[in-house]
């Protein structure tokens, strides 16, 4: 497997890029992210339990039975990637 087609495994899932992106502004709770990117719930649960197992982010524990999600610092080394991506989108002609 080359190193591409492995980091496709991990965010290259529809939404995936998108809720790592959200992250990188700092934590986020489920609801927050589902409102700002308009994710339907199932796929964003699905999405996050596969970016916490791939190590990409974290669940935090907050008061009330509520948690957030933050990135790990696997996570935010995606950071340069997803600013070339904008560029590269930006630059659609």
């Amino acid at each position: 497997m080359s190193d591409l087609t492995a980091a496709l495994d991990v965010v290259g899932a529809r939404w995936a890029l998108l809720i790592v992106e959200r992250l990188l502004d700092g934590p986020q709770r489920y609801g927050d992210l589902q409102r700002d990117l308009g994710v339907p719930m199932s796929v964003l649960a699905t999405r996050l339990r596969e970016l916490e197992e791939a190590g990409v982010l974290s669940r935090l524990p907050l008061k009330h039975n509520t948690r957030a999600y933050a990135l790990t610092d696997r996570g935010r080394a995606l950071q340069e990637a997803i600013v070339a991506l904008r560029r590269w989108g930006a630059e659609r002609g």
